[in-house]
């Protein structure tokens, strides 16, 4: 369980008007809509940046996570050495409803 959780989180009030570009480019690329589908399978703040199943570098695996975390998609709390995540669904959804859906039934 997260505790004293310091948090990462770029835009605390979601995806702002016309950030639909930002969030498609987030979209776009099949690791970053791996880390999704992963975040949506799990409770939140349940698993660490280190705990995903990514075909890609650290350093890589932290950029995607920084892209997601930009486009609202994505909330991190550091734990120690870890960070855990939550996808910010309600928040993405309000803004964009119905992305979400089609980008987890695509897997």
């Amino acid at each position: 369980m997260v505790t004293n959780p310091q948090r990462h989180d770029e835009r605390p009030s979601g995806p702002e008007e016309g950030d639909l570009q930002v969030a498609l480019d987030a979209l776009a690329d099949p690791v970053r809509r791996s880390i999704i589908r992963q975040l949506a399978a799990r409770p939140e703040w349940s698993i660490s940046c280190g705990s995903f199943d990514l075909p890609v570098s650290k350093a890589t695996s932290s950029h995607h996570f920084a892209v997601l975390r930009e486009a609202g998609l994505l909330e991190q709390r550091e734990d120690g050495t870890r960070r855990f995540n939550r996808l910010r669904r309600p928040e993405f959804d309000a803004r964009f409803p119905g992305l979400l859906d089609v980008v987890l039934q695509d897997g």
